[in-house]
């Protein structure tokens, strides 16, 4: 009895015949199923521990939030199939010996349908990773809003099906690299056709990655004004101050110097008040220091540098700078804060009855002795 199980359980021996069933003794037949059903539900309760209770807790040190539930229902099912193909396997193995005439289509098959059950979890994850690189913005300090992370999240799903079709076609014998070579020469002759659409979507990666500006933001480049109303790979709407919109290819503001007022934490007013040349001197002083007095009192202006200064002296007028910041930003209330200012620097000028000065045009007359005299020098 021990020779005869051990002449069919050995996994060694030569290939055997159609009817190779037929031929095993009743007993051992009943023994290698009931070993394989064994098998099959020993991997089913496996996976039922895997999936319900050791996935969740390995999961809850990884994830944070509300995205743990995504997680899970993303990979419990893939893994579920996984354990189960291979209890499957093993079942079979046991009960069909290795020498079987279909034991590498068998393998094949089972190869092929792991890597589509590997390739559906890694498909299910990149669909719910926006956690995962929203923690890698975070870390990197980036704006987690940024479009970026669903193109990103797009693109990994997509790489995953063609490396598993890949693999697939090259297990079952199919040559993938001429395909390869092939796209290779068809992406080449499509990225000199759309050259301009490329460059387009790398200035869209550049200002995304780079922040320069983000929606909502008022900017500023050689060429328009106004505010982000939206980025895209390809283009940026920018909502000019004529409440018209411009659409703006990435490529062009990539390569353009772009100033973002939105990034300003405090607004400048520079500029010189001309007062008449005949002013007093003193009078001119006075006003200056009462000016830059007022400054520093006021709520709206910025402490931090504040300069009114008489420092020029013109043919015409007398030179008195005045330079600040005010607190805020906000177009409307900086118009607001500065006309109050000049109001009150109009009112110091009047009170030390200063006057600003108005284009002057000297014009000298001569007497016509004078006139004469000078003509006689030209002549001779």
């Amino acid at each position: 009895m021990v020779q005869s199980l051990t002449k069919y359980i050995d996994r060694s021996e030569q290939p055997l015949s159609e009817d190779w069933i037929a031929d095993l003794p009743e007993r051992i037949r009943w023994i290698r199923l009931l070993i394989s059903i064994g098998t099959v539900l020993i991997f089913y309760l496996f996976g039922k521990i895997v999936t319900r209770w050791l996935l969740p807790l390995l999961i809850r040190k990884w994830v944070k939030g509300d995205n743990l539930s995504n997680w899970l229902e993303s990979i419990r099912k893939p893994i579920g199939a996984i354990i189960m193909l291979i209890g499957f396997y093993t079942a079979i193995e046991i009960y069909i010996p290795a020498s079987w005439h279909y034991e590498a289509l068998l393998q094949r098959i089972v190869r092929s349908l792991g890597i589509i059950f590997a390739s559906w979890g890694l498909y299910n994850i990149s669909a719910v990773s926006s956690t995962l690189f929203a923690g890698i913005y975070r870390k990197l300090g980036m704006d987690e809003s940024s479009m970026l992370i669903p193109f990103l999240s797009k693109l990994l799903r997509f790489l995953i099906i063609v490396l598993a079709l890949a693999a697939i076609a090259s297990d079952w014998g199919f040559n993938v690299n001429g395909v390869v070579a092939g796209m290779g020469l068809g992406s080449l002759a499509v990225a000199l056709a759309a050259k301009d659409t490329l460059s387009n979507m790398f200035g869209g990666v550049v200002i995304i990655t780079e922040r320069p500006f983000s929606k909502g933001d008022w900017i500023q480049t050689p060429d328009t004004e106004g505010v982000v109303e939206d980025i895209t790979f390809r283009s940026s709407k920018i909502r000019t101050f004529a409440d018209s919109v411009v659409t703006v290819p990435n490529a062009t503001l990539a390569s353009q110097p772009i100033t973002n007022f939105s990034k300003m934490g405090k607004r400048r007013i520079s500029y010189t008040l001309n007062v008449a040349l005949d002013s007093d001197p003193e009078s001119v002083e006075r006003a200056a220091s009462r000016i830059e007095t007022e400054l520093r009192s006021n709520k709206h202006v910025h402490p931090e540098l504040i300069m009114v200064r008489f420092h020029d002296i013109n043919e015409q007028s007398l030179g008195l700078m005045i330079y600040f910041f005010t607190n805020t930003t906000v177009w409307d209330e900086y118009t607001r804060i500065r006309q109050e200012i000049n109001l009150m620097i109009l009112e110091i000028l009047a009170d030390e009855g200063l006057r600003l000065a108005y284009p002057i045009q000297r014009v000298q007359l001569e007497s016509p002795a004078d006139a004469e005299a000078v003509r006689a020098k030209v002549t001779t």
